[in-house]
């Protein structure tokens, strides 16, 4: 191709916009969807608005570090800068071969995302990511680089120009700029700076190594030692401020063979095996751990199944309630926080609404008990992913050094589901059965998206990323450390890969030692969010992969002599819910051990069952015979069982047996309640029928309430629902991804727009400021309509639709009658009709306009 062929240079990010194609736009937007809210009216506008800080600020975070890497050496090359003078920076004098192998995918991202324009011979970064990475006093770069010769001499004398140049065994100049010129001519020379530092004394080297690397900057005294004024009479070292030196960029290069960067990491870390187990044992082990996330979820509910915890005037649970939470559950604190938030996010308890505002279960959770086990794990999960509420910032402080509640307000991270989402997909690109070391995992995300300006410790995503590996394993989709098959089928994961020979465990299949870690050189193909449909169908195909792990609930109980009942599994749900009233839970585990109290079996008949009801239900559940200790206590229970008769007077007690009632007047225990006789077998109390059953209780005695009419009351929990509520919605991370409709006619905004604003016009018809609509009179509008269609020319209109969004439009009018206008219209590649009242003003286009 000749030189007069080949296409001209772009010389904005405009015109290097429009030089692209719908595909290459397309990937922009996505990439950085924050530029098509709202849409741009050409690419002009586009172009401005991906050079702002805020946009650009956000796409920087979101490089890798080498890509990112790649921006900073831009950054301190020269500008325009070639690709060979790029590499050279990357690479270094050594020309590391991974690094030239991964540069040009580093460079096509940061073109992608329009952080870098220009073809490789004249690479430009936008000039807000310049202004950002690019070195100063007060922002220090990541390179450690300080600032060029010709930067740091800006304020120098002329005549202290010279005698750096002589000193340094140039020829003198006739002037400030060649000297400089001819300064930097040598510092970029790698044989001649070898001879220059060949004669420097060895303190005054150590001078050079100690700053090489960064921070570039130094403090000299008035009058400094002789190995530093070795440095600064021949330009080495230049002053910046009184006091201060700074090793210029092009010494510091030299001394570095050329390298931007100490360490450029063009490969990102492998993420490593701690070990690796059977898939089948991951996988029941998951099942195992998923079944008991159910059965936690299911008791904090029961728990709360009358009302749970008040809610904080500032919102959220207190931390008193919290605690209790815990103990019920028998779990660690931290731990309670994450299941309150887990029902929280799936719609499963939400406040109340009431005046004395509580939290309770929602009508949907009486759904999600009917559900099989499967599904309601998948619907725990996918509540779960792509949740923002964060857990285990429960117990931390806010901003105002505010205690920060579960269930409060300040607990929504939007990074939360896509480090969540990462940190499984790089599981899921392990070997079956691999479980990673958290710190590799850590070390790969640090390098997908690297702290600027952080240390790891105080990295918000390393934390999420610890708090996703754990939470995984509470609910299942892990089981020790691997990815399970469901949990795999969960992201819409491809089958496990092959096991590397890297991962191939040396001894037994199941290694657990320091010895049997085992890394992992496995690059994972990256895992993109799902939509809420593809998730869908996802999570059902987890369900239907964990169902057969999962226990079949029992029907029966193994009754002991010692008054205690063993589950030795999950029990079906109306056995579990009759013998959680009948009985108390005293141990959890492989086995539930119920134990049967007076209190519990009160319990019981006090919910309305008799005790021939008891015995058969006993009978009917029991693989053992019903033990005769367990018996004689049901039968004494219920012997006992509503002798006393409790009703309102304000309140009263009967009783057949009057010795019972004289028992109860001599017990000192009795004191508080106000008793009086006013027969043989009636007492008078003074506080009200619910305390008096209390204390009656506390004493021994077994009383049962009546009603007016002298009838045993049943007393039964009442289950209290909130009204339907919805879910909580996710913080967004910032704009959402566009879809294929939306990005289609946004592309299509976009290039009529830009059609529109780019059209030449005729000489004194448009208007002086660039992107101004044109303005002109009704009458002069519709004469300059009637023209066109008449001659088939088109024009150049200014629109303002019923919403009073303006934009610019090419058509070419074909009629013009009662008030609107008929016209093709080239920036939508079809004829519309426009009412002339919303037309601003008409310009002619120029005769070679295409």
């Amino acid at each position: 191709m000749s030189t007069e062929d080949r296409p001209a240079a772009p010389r904005s990010l405009a015109e290097a916009l429009r030089g692209r194609d719908d595909v290459s736009l397309g990937a922009l937007l996505r990439s950085r969807p924050d530029l098509i809210t709202p849409v741009p009216t050409d690419l002009t506008q586009l172009a401005t608005r991906a050079g702002t800080r805020a946009s650009v600020v956000r796409a920087l975070e979101r490089l890798d570090r080498f890509t990112l890497q790649s921006a900073e050496a831009l950054a301190v090359a020269a500008d325009p800068a070639t690709y060979d003078e790029l590499l050279g920076l990357m690479a270094g004098d050594d020309a590391d071969p991974a690094v030239a192998q991964a540069l040009p995918h580093a460079l096509g991202v940061l073109r992608e995302q329009a952080l870098v324009w220009g073809g490789d011979d004249r690479l430009r970064l936008v000039r807000t990511a310049r202004e950002l990475l690019a070195p100063s006093p007060q922002h220090p770069s990541p390179t450690g680089l300080g600032p060029t010769v010709q930067e740091a001499t800006a304020g120098m004398s002329p005549g202290r120009i010279q005698e750096i140049v002589t000193a340094a065994g140039l020829p003198s100049t006739h002037d400030s700029v060649s000297a400089v010129t001819s300064l930097t001519e040598l510092f970029t020379d790698r044989g001649r700076m070898a001879a220059l530092l060949a004669k420097a004394p060895a303190d005054s080297l150590d001078v050079l190594e100690r700053l090489v690397w960064g921070p570039p900057y130094g403090q000299v005294t008035a009058d400094p030692a002789p190995r530093l004024r070795w440095l600064l009479d021949r330009g080495l070292l230049l002053p910046t401020a009184p006091g201060t030196v700074v090793l210029p960029r092009e010494v510091a290069l030299h001394l570095r063979r050329g390298l931007a960067h100490r360490t450029p990491e063009p490969v990102p870390p492998a993420v490593e095996a701690a070990a690796v187990h059977r898939p089948q044992v991951v996988d029941s082990t998951a099942a195992g751990q998923a079944y008991t996330a159910l059965a936690t979820v299911e008791e904090l509910l029961k728990d709360w199944d009358e009302g749970g915890p008040a809610v904080l005037r500032a919102g959220g649970l207190s931390v008193r309630d919290l605690k209790r939470t815990a103990v019920a559950l028998d779990v660690p604190e931290p731990v309670a926080a994450f299941w309150v938030e887990l029902a929280y996010a799936a719609g499963l308890i939400a406040p109340d609404g009431e005046a004395d505002e509580r939290y309770a279960a929602t009508p949907a959770y009486d759904e999600w008990r009917e559900l099989p086990a499967a599904e309601r794990w998948s619907r725990l999960v996918t509540a779960w992913l792509p949740a923002t509420r964060t857990a285990g910032l429960v117990g931390g402080r806010d901003a105002k050094d505010r205690t920060l509640s579960a269930l409060g307000p300040g607990l929504d991270r939007s990074a939360a589901p896509e480090v969540r989402h990462r940190v499984l997909a790089l599981l899921a690109g392990l070997p079956e059965g691999a479980a990673p070391t958290a710190e590799s995992v850590l070390a790969r995300l640090r390098w997908e998206r690297p702290l600027r300006g952080a240390q790891p410790e105080e990295d918000l995503r390393s934390r999420l990323a610890r708090w996703a590996l754990s939470e995984a394993e509470l609910l299942g989709v892990t089981g020790r450390g691997a990815l399970s098959a469901h949990g795999r089928a969960l992201l819409g994961a491809p089958a496990a890969p092959a096991k590397s020979p890297e991962a191939e465990p040396s001894g037994p299949a199941e290694p657990s030692g320091p010895g049997d870690k085992l890394p992992v050189h496995h690059r994972p193909a990256p895992l993109t969010l799902l939509s809420p449909a593809e998730q869908a169908v996802a999570s059902a195909a987890a369900a239907r992969l964990l169902a057969p792990l999962l226990p079949e609930p029992l029907d029966h109980v193994l009754l002991q002599a010692d008054l205690t009942a063993v589950a030795p599994g999950p029990l079906q749900r109306p056995l579990a819910d009759m013998l959680g009233v009948l009985a108390d839970v005293e141990s959890k585990g492989g086995a539930t051990v119920y134990r049967f109290t007076p209190g519990s079996v009160r319990r019981a008949l006090d919910a309305g069952r008799s005790a021939s009801d008891l015995h058969a239900f006993l009978a009917a559940h029991s693989r053992t015979p019903v033990p005769q200790p367990l018996t004689y206590l049901i039968d004494d229970v219920a012997r006992r069982h509503g002798h006393l008769r409790v009703g309102a007077a304000s309140a009263y007690v009967r009783c057949d047996d009057d010795a019972v009632l004289n028992e109860i007047l001599a017990d000192k225990r009795a004191a508080g309640l106000g008793l009086r006789r006013l027969a043989p077998t009636v007492l008078a109390a003074q506080t009200d029928p619910a305390g008096l059953l209390e204390g009656l209780r506390a004493m021994g005695f077994a009383p049962a309430a009546e009603s007016a009419e002298g009838d045993v009351l049943i007393t039964r929990a009442h289950a209290h629902r909130t009204p339907p509520r919805t879910a909580p919605e996710p913080v967004p991370d910032g704009p959402p991804i566009p879809d294929d409709t939306l990005l289609s006619a946004a592309l299509r905004a976009i290039r009529a727009g830009d059609l529109a604003s780019t059209a030449p016009r005729k000489p004194g018809t448009a208007p002086e400021v660039n992107g101004e609509l044109p303005r002109t009179g009704s009458a002069e509008t519709l004469a300059t309509m009637q023209a066109a269609v008449l001659t088939g020319e088109a024009l150049w209109i200014g629109y303002v639709n019923a919403e009073g969004a303006a934009s610019q439009r090419v058509i070419a009018p074909i009629r013009v009658e009662g008030g609107f206008v008929t016209a093709y219209d080239h920036t939508a590649d079809e004829v519309r009709t426009y009412p002339l009242h919303r037309i601003t003003g008409v310009a002619e286009l120029a005769d070679d306009a295409g």
